[in-house]
């Protein structure tokens, strides 16, 4: 029953008795064909099965190992139902020429930078970067920098963000460089999120050195010949699941 609680009229027209004996019953223009109803989707629902959720991967690295850690993160978070991840590399600052001399490796050009308004796609971010002196290296800080207009609008506010980092010793910074970065999230009002004791007996193995805190996965890159460890890939994976996690809940609040 419609607004108003009436019932309306048929626009049918009946046949009289001669044309339905002789089967010739005329069909009026206005007749109304049914027809299956159309199925209608509250346009706030069909996200949760039509769109899938980004979790955007930034990263800067100048010998790789932070980027093994976001290759491995990215299957983290695919490994969610409805999330996808995407790598992103944050432009360098330094020249070629200060590159060569520092023997760092070319880029991965598959992975593209990332502009600072593409930023605003994210469903949720984590962010990658090694220590310097303890705190985030120049080139991530040159991009936070960058985001002014973001800020300026809040155009981040709310969307859930980590870190991941990579130092050079066991006492390089592996908590104060994602700690010292939480002040960047503040400003633009987003949700840190820790990956706490969530990994389980992970975080407690003492069998083997090995990155990673709370606050997120983390390598040991000693000279930068080093290679992440297992232990480490598998903390950077599981951070990509908890991120994912975490986007997806709040997705649906």
């Amino acid at each position: 029953m419609g607004k108003g609680g009436g019932c309306f009229p048929s626009k049918k027209k009946h046949p009289t008795p001669a044309e339905d004996a002789a089967g010739t019953a005329p069909v009026a223009a206005d007749e109304e064909i049914q027809e299956a109803p159309a199925v209608t989707v509250n346009s706030e629902n069909a996200r949760s099965f039509t769109a899938t959720l980004k979790v955007f991967i930034v990263f800067y690295s100048m010998y790789g190992h932070v980027e093994k850690l976001a290759k491995r993160m990215k299957k983290g978070v695919n490994g969610v139902e409805g999330v996808e991840a995407v790598l992103f590399r944050v432009p360098e600052t330094l020249s070629d020429d200060v590159l060569e001399h520092m023997k760092a490796p070319p880029k991965d050009l598959e992975v593209p930078e990332l502009s600072a308004a593409e930023l605003a796609a994210a469903d949720g971010v984590l962010f990658g970067f090694p220590t310097r002196f303890g705190c985030m290296a120049a080139q991530m800080k040159a991009f936070f920098d960058s985001t002014g207009q973001l800020w300026r609008e809040q155009t981040l506010a709310g969307k859930p963000a980590g870190f991941f980092v990579s130092t050079g010793t066991q006492g390089g910074g592996q908590e104060t460089t994602a700690w010292t970065a939480i002040t960047q999230l503040a400003h633009h009002g987003m949700l840190f999120v820790p990956i706490g004791y969530t990994f389980g007996a992970g975080m407690f193995e003492m069998d083997s050195i090995h990155g990673g805190s709370p606050y997120g996965a983390g390598v040991y890159a000693g000279d930068g010949s080093r290679e992440p460890t297992e232990a480490e890939l598998d903390l950077a994976e599981h951070q990509g699941k908890y991120m994912a996690g975490i986007v997806k809940r709040l997705s649906q609040a």
